[in-house]
């Protein structure tokens, strides 16, 4: 069987075994007579940031998604690059209906985002499920904004950490196949009809690291559960905030090197440059990023100050840094 013929044959019996399941439950289902449609829970998003704004050149002004409602009062869960720095936010609700939100939180650890529909949307919540019990070959639809048509069965194929340049490590991330393309804020749900997860990015290695077969990454649900309470208290987590350095590194065979530095940064004000190797953190030698953000973290909460070690040309050389909260790089919304 081709690799085309075979995800063809993934995504078709995935599809048709978990869409039986939820219609099952609806069927079966005595109170109340007819069981939510989870996928009508999923609305479209769309939010506007300003020209100026830190993430506009990566993220763009005009960001696009979908978004998951999570209570009855119009509280919808989204992945939080769509709405980080955002001036205004708009939800679409059916084929008409359009509601204007605002950011009511972002957790940078996670990934995940909340906003607050100016008024009820009328739409039922999904519940939310575990994503403890999603191993490998487990099936899952992945859902964006709209309805049966923009949702596809699919296969968890992986369950491993995942670190991304932009000084971001997810544990037990969830990697789905086959891919979805509309998969920013995506509902990953079970079958159950429950949330499982939330849509973050396509990737091109989703069954195992450096081996191709495109999919997905979810950040899982229960990395929300234990901060939601303060998500919508406090607009953020109540943890201490890691030191951020503005210091974007790239895994290339075991080494680490600088690809961007963002300016104005902690690490451009240091004087570090695109091109540097990164060789060691407080004396600890990294090669990998997920290592060097651990070491990076475990030197102690946001202002910590950080000293590198780092190659530039072929002279090694001791930099200090004095970190930041993340938080206060970025442009706050106005509903903070």
């Amino acid at each position: 069987m081709t690799r085309r013929r075979a995800q063809y044959f993934l995504r078709n019996a995935a599809v048709s075994a978990l869409f039986s399941a939820l219609a099952a439950g609806a069927v079966a289902a005595a109170e109340p007579p007819s069981a939510p449609n989870p996928l009508a829970a999923v609305v479209a998003l769309e939010s506007r940031v300003p020209a100026e704004a830190r993430t506009a050149a990566a993220l763009g002004t005009k960001r696009q998604g979908s978004g998951v409602v999570i209570d009855d009062a119009g509280l919808v869960l989204t992945i939080g690059y769509l709405i980080l720095e955002a001036e205004s936010i708009e939800l679409s609700v059916g084929e008409s209906r359009r509601v204007s939100a605002d950011v009511l939180a972002y957790d940078h650890e996670t990934g995940l985002g909340l906003v607050r529909a100016s008024r009820p949307l009328g739409v039922a919540p999904i519940p939310i499920g575990s994503s403890g019990p999603l191993v490998r070959g487990r099936q899952v639809v992945v859902a964006s904004a709209g309805g049966l048509h923009a949702a596809i069965g699919a296969y968890v194929v992986s369950r491993r950490e995942f670190a991304g340049w932009w000084e971001y490590l997810l544990e037990k991330a969830i990697f789905t196949a086959p891919a979805h393309p509309n998969f920013g804020g995506a509902a990953l749900i079970d079958g159950d009809g429950k949330l499982v997860g939330v849509g973050s990015l396509l990737v091109p290695d989703a069954a195992e690291e450096n081996q191709p077969l495109a999919g997905n990454m979810f950040v899982p649900i229960d990395s929300l559960k234990p901060i939601l309470a303060d998500l919508i208290a406090e607009g953020r987590a109540a943890r201490p905030s890691r030191p951020w350095l503005g210091l974007y590194p790239q895994e290339i065979h075991g080494r680490l090197f600088v690809a961007r530095v963002p300016r104005g940064g902690p690490a451009d004000r240091a004087g570090l440059k695109p091109g540097d190797l990164v060789l060691g953190v407080a004396g600890k030698a990294v090669s990998t990023l997920p290592g060097y953000y651990r070491t990076l973290w475990g030197l102690g909460p946001a202002g910590v100050e950080v000293p590198l070690n780092v190659l530039r040309g072929n002279r090694p050389t001791d930099v200090r840094i004095r970190s930041i909260d993340r938080m206060s790089w970025f442009r706050k919304p106005p509903s903070y």
